[in-house]
């Protein structure tokens, strides 16, 4: 049991659900969820003394799985607990294979998160979304406007600001980002994660 949320905040990447109260000391469980969500799909329950639906709908928004109002049994939250955990597991098994590999780089589809040579790369949700693109294709060469179409369903959406995830990333996953091995540019076309 943490004691506030900034706590929350340093730790939850060692938890495979968090179940947050609203109250938290300092910054509030819909800010930590709001956080944390940007961040990580950890399933996330939220609890609150306050039950009123503009209440439930700030804890879904800030991207809760779901919302306990209290007072409660714990029995019911141990099943809507069991029921999220369920679900993730439903999700994998349809998935098939969640992860995507292009040479030392492993990208978990499920848990959203990239490992390289074995260690855990932290990344915004941009970064990942465009790993998992590159990934699905290593070898291939993806051009800004194929980027922009399938990640933000607009061709005209910033193009260039591709180039920017790509410096970002390079600094988290490359040995020497000026000598990129893993995601190269193709000059004059785009993008790729090497096999």
């Amino acid at each position: 049991m943490l004691s506030d949320g900034e706590q929350a905040l340093r730790v939850y990447a060692d938890y495979d659900l968090l179940v947050l109260d609203v109250m938290l000391p300092g910054l509030s469980g819909v800010e930590v969820c709001r956080r944390i969500r940007a961040k990580s799909p950890v399933p996330i329950v939220m609890l609150t003394a306050r039950g009123g639906e503009v209440d439930r709908v700030l804890g879904l928004e800030a991207g809760a799985d779901d919302y306990v109002p209290k007072p409660f049994s714990m029995p019911e939250l141990v099943s809507r607990v069991n029921a999220i955990i369920r679900r993730r597991t439903l999700d994998r098994q349809a998935l098939g294979s969640p992860t995507r590999e292009a040479g030392s780089v492993k990208i978990d589809l499920i848990d959203q998160s990239v490992l390289v040579g074995g260690r855990l790369i932290d990344v915004t949700p941009s970064e990942f979304r465009l790993l998992a693109v590159l990934a699905s294709e290593p070898g291939r060469v993806y051009t800004r406007r194929e980027l922009s179409q399938r990640l933000w369903r607009d061709a005209r959406r910033g193009e260039r600001g591709w180039d920017v995830h790509v410096k970002n990333l390079r600094r988290k996953i490359e040995l020497d980002p000026s000598r990129p091995r893993l995601l190269v540019t193709v000059q004059g076309v785009g993008y790729m994660l090497r096999p």
